[in-house]
């Protein structure tokens, strides 16, 4: 069986590399390549027949980027997998990338041989994010944790806690010797704090902090 592999990348020396490691393997195949994210979507929107397995992207691109085409395809062919490749490590995209289901996240920088890994493991269904991505995420999910922590007092960890193990605003009142007009004032300032509207973002946080598991 061969896989079809369609690529998308503004950077033509590199497009023109990975055309080539690809095409070097007996199992893949390079369906369709382009010089920007807009054209792959329009091959993939124009051909709803064709089978394609896999979309391998480039990140920064002036008219249609990775996380939109991610998205594009996630919405519309969602049984095609992606692979975002980036010069960058850029948490905050990795972060909005993850959100939006992608099933890999690779530098720019790595070797033949790991994008061959990635693009396997990537076929098998499972996902693939190098190791220096996955570092600094951990890196930056901790860095946040501590921040948030820090911003918390520690009444307000006290009250997160119990909200996130479903105590009642009068429970929390009465075992933290508390009016519960200063229960709920607590539970506003959290929403605020932590930029959530409703108790199953204040629940996330608790859990994400370290608070519940």
């Amino acid at each position: 069986m061969k896989y079809n592999i369609v690529l998308a990348d503004d950077h033509r020396l590199f497009l023109e590399g990975l055309v080539r490691l690809i095409k070097l393997e007996d199992d893949l195949h390079v369906l369709y390549h382009a010089h920007g994210g807009k054209y792959v979507a329009q091959y993939v929107d124009s051909h709803p027949e064709e089978t394609i397995h896999l979309v391998i992207t480039d990140i920064s691109m002036p008219d249609f980027d990775g996380i939109a085409l991610n998205n594009h395809l996630k919405a519309t062919r969602p049984e095609i997998r992606t692979l975002v490749v980036s010069m960058h490590m850029d948490v905050d995209m990795v972060d909005a990338l993850v959100r939006h289901d992608v099933d890999g996240y690779l530098s720019k920088n790595a070797d033949s041989a790991e994008f061959l890994t990635a693009i396997r493991t990537i076929l098998r269904g499972e996902k693939y994010f190098s190791a220096s991505v996955k570092q600094a995420y951990a890196d930056s999910a901790f860095s946040r944790k501590k921040e948030t922590l820090e911003l918390l007092t520690e009444r307000e960890k006290s009250i997160l806690k119990l909200i996130a193990e479903e105590y009642t605003t009068q429970e929390i009142a009465d075992k933290l010797f508390l009016s519960k007009h200063t229960v709920e004032s607590y539970r506003k300032t959290l929403f605020a704090k932590l930029n959530v509207r409703n108790l199953a973002g204040l629940t996330r946080h608790a859990i994400r902090l370290g608070l519940v598991e």
